[in-house]
């Protein structure tokens, strides 16, 4: 089905009305303009203001950066709808920052303010900007950045330019579709965030103990720890195939995967370097684990799900070395404390955390799961709905 069918069916077109909607989303009909086509858009950088942390007035304005909110003030900049586009500083150059406002807001100098004008939907401009390759676009190397000169060169295609009711109609018809997927995302995340706190209030409760109700032995007592084995970086592939099928673990998790194991069977393994030095993973089948990766065996008195919730409970980062390259040394580790009640408490426990961990960790079941799927179901939808015909960027239409 093109694209051309597929909004006649969205927008509920008579027999009449169709031939008209399909000449106007034909190549003649959608037209491509820049985003500096001042007839279609208003730049609205002039009111940008950066303010230091140390300087601003608490409040009840969102102060957004290149990628984000990053602090409430009082005040504003701007009030009205727009789209904000990371000048400097994206998280991601693949996937560039772009952020939706609405009402009062304040923005720094590292975003462009950008709106739609008359017959162009800001909420549209929004979803579209959200597929633009933007890295041809930038300039600066290390610190990649999108000048205004630039910015206003990025095209943008406009359904019936000619006829700016029925391209509203459109554009509002697609931003209706679009904003399904992405109000069910958003109450989908919030629901994440509720359980996780969720969880954390009752892995605090349950893991936490009075003096003289269980008794506390050092992780050196109840656990074999050895740090992984090395191997060449040459022999890790980022993906699974042709024979690389093990998951290999350094400091921050899966590095990658390689064609022997180290490892089969239960075990916790503990990032000992890297920027998630102190993260613990629970590991059941076979992989391996580099010099990067503490590996840990519970003994008998100790559940290993267990051991998991009560190490993560512990926040390992915090014992880090301060060192030129910061690091988890396995005879500090080893000296660490933890409660050991019995077997069947610590079962109990263990049921009621790991359905929590599942819910709001899990990417094969749970919530992240159900995002990542409604994501994905996003993208096509709006990869569909924008795919327009191309056509040379047009300075100027004449109605």
């Amino acid at each position: 089905m093109n694209n051309a069918t597929f909004l006649e069916k969205l927008l509920d077109l008579s027999a009449d009305q169709a031939g008209g909607a399909e000449a106007c989303l034909s190549g003649r009909q959608v037209v491509w303009v820049s985003l500096g086509n001042d007839q279609f858009f208003e730049i609205a950088n002039r009111g940008r203001r950066p303010v230091k942390a140390s300087l601003r007035i608490p409040g009840e304005t969102p102060y957004h950066g290149a990628n984000n909110v990053q602090d409430h003030v009082e005040g504003h900049t701007h009030d009205g709808e727009f789209v904000l586009i990371a000048e400097d500083g994206s998280a991601s150059l693949e996937q560039y920052s772009i952020q939706y406002v609405v009402g009062k807001f304040w923005a720094n100098n590292h975003v462009h303010v950008v709106g739609g004008k008359g017959s162009v939907n800001t909420r549209y401009l929004y979803h579209l900007l959200c597929t633009v390759n933007f890295i041809p676009f930038l300039s600066g190397g290390g610190r990649a950045k999108l000048t205004k000169g630039k910015l206003v060169e990025i095209p943008i295609p406009i359904p019936c330019p000619d006829n700016p009711e029925k391209s509203l109609a459109i554009q509002a018809e697609i931003v209706r579709i679009l904003d399904t997927f992405t109000e069910l995302t958003a109450e989908l995340t919030a629901e994440l965030t509720a359980r996780k706190k969720q969880y954390n209030y009752y892995r605090d409760q349950l893991l936490t103990f009075e003096e003289g109700e269980v008794e506390w032995k050092t992780l050196g007592e109840v656990f074999q720890m050895r740090a992984g084995q090395h191997i060449s970086a040459s022999k890790i592939m980022d993906n699974a195939g042709d024979g690389h099928i093990y998951p290999c673990f350094g400091g921050n998790g899966i590095r990658g995967y390689v064609q022997e194991k180290s490892h089969e069977g239960e075990y916790l393994l503990i990032g000992r370097q890297g920027a998630l030095c102190g993260n613990v993973h629970r590991m059941k089948g076979q992989f391996y684990a580099t010099e990067h990766a503490v590996v840990v065996v519970p003994n008998r008195e100790i559940n290993i799900d267990w051991a998991f919730h009560v190490l993560t409970l512990m926040n390992l980062n915090k014992y880090k070395s301060q060192s030129a390259q910061p690091g988890l040394a396995v005879g500090k580790l080893q000296g660490l404390e933890i409660p050991v009640p019995s077997l069947t408490k610590q079962a109990r426990i263990v049921a009621i955390l790991d359905k929590f961990d599942t819910l709001t960790h899990s990417i094969s079941e749970g919530l992240p799961r159900e995002i990542d799927l409604r994501q994905k179901q996003y993208e096509y939808y709006r990869d569909l709905l924008l795919n327009f015909p191309k056509s040379e960027p047009q300075t100027e239409i004449v109605a």
